[in-house]
């Protein structure tokens, strides 16, 4: 089916919290029902939705989670598939119902206040602007514009889907079927905020283009500023009738009161009078630079807090302290009078620099060799593992050697395995304590390291038995599983 043909919004029935608005102070607003009222406009409502449909027509709802919404959309399909006084075409059955928290009403703050702080804060909103105005501890309409933005472009993307039906139902509230609309038709801050509100279970209907496929909007929105033009013009047309007839015009109830226009309300600051200096007062350093702020910025120049007049951040500054010195006499008052010590930088200056930053070394060259201030060297013997992180992975690994001592290695292994040598020369020593190449035993013997990439202790693999043993001990452990790293 693809885009539905209808978009119909429905604001709620008529509830007990607009019967009687002192009830928000007790009961929670999502849990207000509906009066006896209420019920007979939803099921009226429905009446006028089954009328209003074609026979094969196929709907989805979609309802805020109050309570006052949600029987609403009970009351409405409740006569929608009642077979009184036909058998209705639509069943409960081939509807789908779905709550959306996105759809609620905006959040007036929890329990509200009394009454009189209510309507002061409704004043407070109509001369701020109802837009913007964001209710204590609850939302604005802006905010509740966030959210109905986000269910427009889930809304739009079902819409794709083939099976989607073709009449979609919103019960929602006043407040948010006018911000639907704004986000759907891009209306302004100021159209908004001059709409009136939507009357309860009144359908605004948008129906589809066959060509375009864009929805234009049945009914015609009621706005204040329409209101005061008819009323101007009722007006107008009253004074005219008595200005043909030649009668005076009776003052009406409201006409007899004092007319004395009253001064504006101050909603910020402080409407009812300032205290807050009274237990408070700004520190004389920061009156003093505000006061040097405002005078820079009008163009005047004094001198500032420490007795200069470059207006500078860095004229407000404390000064450092100075290095004090070795006193020059002991009846002097004034600490940062001493002149501070000299020192000689020109030795420095010839000597290697040892800061990154160029800053001169006072360590002397006989100072270093003294203190043989080098840098550790690497044991030959440490054997740091194949990952190079000393680690068990190279307990059975050699240390670093050339490709042909390798291979000699490798042989000579070989030989004594075949042969069963448990002597020295199974690392190819001869008679003369001399290898096969010439060279020294302690030059083609190798120190292993142990699990944790440690070299072992210069007293051990001494004798030639016990290395060979620790050889063939590695080589079993290379073999097996417990001597893999994996």
């Amino acid at each position: 089916m693809g885009r539905p043909r209808l978009i119909i919004l429905i604001r709620h029935a008529q509830s007990e919290g607009n019967k009687n608005r002192e009830i928000h102070q007790t009961i929670p607003d999502h849990r207000v029902k509906l009066t006896s009222e209420g019920w007979n406009q939803a099921r009226e409502a429905g009446r006028r939705l089954r009328a209003l449909l074609r026979p094969d027509d196929t709907l989805q709802f979609y309802t805020s989670p109050y309570r006052r919404t949600r029987e609403t959309t009970e009351g409405i399909l409740e006569t929608l598939t009642s077979d009184e006084p036909d058998p209705s075409p639509f069943k409960r059955s081939n509807m789908t119902v779905y709550e959306e928290p996105r759809l609620r009403e905006q959040d007036f703050g929890n329990f509200q206040p009394c009454s009189a702080e209510m309507e002061r804060m409704w004043q407070e909103r109509a001369d701020y602007g109802h837009f913007f105005y964001r209710i204590p501890n609850g939302e604005s309409a802006a905010d509740a514009y966030d959210r109905v933005s986000g269910f427009n472009e889930s809304l739009w993307r079902q819409f794709g889907e083939d099976d989607f039906p073709s009449v979609c139902v919103l019960v929602t509230h006043g407040l948010m079927s006018r911000v639907f609309l704004m986000k759907w038709y891009h209306f302004s801050v100021e159209y908004f905020e001059d709409l009136r509100n939507v009357n309860h279970c009144e359908f605004l209907i948008m129906e589809k283009q066959a060509d375009g496929g864009k929805y234009d909007l049945v009914n015609k929105l009621r706005t204040w500023s329409e209101l005061r033009r008819e009323r101007a013009a009722l007006k107008a047309k009253e004074d005219k009738e008595l200005a043909d007839t030649g009668k005076e015009k009776e003052p009406k109830k409201l006409e007899r009161q004092d007319t004395t226009q009253l001064p504006q309300r101050k909603w910020g600051g402080c409407p009812l009078g300032c205290d807050h200096g009274k237990n408070f007062k700004i520190r004389g350093d920061l009156a003093e630079l505000r006061k040097h702020d405002e005078n820079s910025a009008n163009g005047f120049t004094h001198p500032g807090v420490n007795g200069n007049g470059n207006g500078t951040i860095a004229s407000r500054r404390t000064p450092a302290k100075k290095i004090q010195g070795p006193s020059i006499s002991d009846d002097s008052d004034d600490p940062h009078g001493a002149e501070p010590p000299h020192i000689d930088v020109t030795k420095a200056q010839e000597e290697v620099v040892s800061s990154p930053d160029g800053t001169p070394s006072y360590i002397t060259i006989d100072d270093r060799l003294r203190n043989a201030l080098k840098t550790p060297q690497k044991s030959s013997f440490l054997h740091t593992g194949r990952d190079f992180g000393g680690t068990y992975s190279g307990h059975a690994s050699e240390e670093e050697v050339s490709e042909t001592d390798a291979r000699e290695q490798l042989a000579a292994k070989a030989a004594r395995v075949k042969n069963g040598e448990r002597s020295g020369a199974a690392n190819g020593s001869t008679a003369n304590g001399s290898t096969a190449n010439g060279r020294e035993p302690s030059r083609t013997r190798h120190s292993h390291a142990n699990k944790l990439g440690d070299a072992p202790n210069s007293d051990q693999g001494s004798d030639g038995d016990n290395e060979a043993e620790d050889l063939d001990k590695a080589e079993r452990e290379d073999r097996s599983i417990r001597g893999s790293v994996y």
